[in-house]
């Protein structure tokens, strides 16, 4: 009774999932199938064009139906959760050389906020009066810089590029006090400080000094400059000094 219980699932799953390469499973009519299958497809995509707006506006009715068509019948999920699809979404779209190279990004920069609202970690300890240069700077667990090849923060229904600006667009995504994300563009050198914090733990001092080190310039012409950078981005909630 279970293998065939199974059997009957499976069969029902595929069909549903992609109805032209699975038959129909027996003993079902065809109008209760097209139901099914419009029930479980209309949810996934209604939940996905929620989450991907600009990007769902972007690509129009016919684009995106048959993207997100092709992602429910061979992406296959490894979360139960409806608020992580979004991110297999993502996870898919990287696999999609064919597409081009703004959708991927938008998609990431769309679902960077979700990450962002819903994240509940908690923040690191930290010394609100330490020193941001003989300290050691943490990022805020709800603030990412972000590096895209596309004016992500500027594609839309009405403009779309056609070709990859020369300079890329960096950004910060912060979660702030108000529970609110906000993007802001980044200067090369507050990007550059922000991606060292985010991925070593030393010194603020360290920090710059290999900034300074990979710019091939003196640490002293961007030490006053990166600490008043630091000290911004402290008073914003980005940064804390670790105890």
């Amino acid at each position: 009774m279970a293998d065939t219980l199974r059997e009957q699932q499976l069969s029902m799953t595929g069909f549903i999932r992609d109805p032209l390469a699975n038959p129909a499973p027996p003993g079902i009519e065809a109008r209760r199938l097209a139901v099914y299958r419009q029930l479980f497809f209309g949810n996934m995509q209604s939940l996905l064009a929620g989450s991907f707006p600009v990007l769902h506006a972007s690509l129009g009715g016919t684009q995106w139906q048959a993207l997100i068509e092709d992602f429910y019948t061979n992406h296959r999920c490894q979360t139960p959760l409806f608020t992580e699809v979004a991110g297999e979404l993502v996870g898919y779209l990287q696999t999609r050389v064919d597409l081009p190279g703004w959708v991927v990004e938008l998609a990431h920069y769309e679902w960077i906020e979700t990450v962002l609202l819903l994240s509940d970690d908690a923040e690191p300890e930290h010394d609100p009066d330490g020193d941001l240069l003989e300290g050691v700077p943490l990022l805020s667990n709800v603030a990412v810089p972000l590096a895209y090849t596309w004016p992500v923060s500027h594609v839309g229904p009405g403009n779309i590029p056609l070709q990859a600006p020369t300079e890329p667009t960096l950004l910060l995504a912060h979660r702030g006090a108000d529970h609110k994300v906000r993007f802001s563009r980044l200067a090369p050198l507050a990007h550059a400080l922000l991606v060292s914090i985010q991925e070593q733990q030393r010194s603020g001092r360290e920090h710059l000094a290999a900034l300074a080190a990979l710019a091939g310039t003196e640490q002293q012409a961007i030490q006053s400059q990166g600490l008043e950078l630091m000290h911004k981005l402290r008073s914003q909630g980005v940064l804390r000094i670790s105890l």
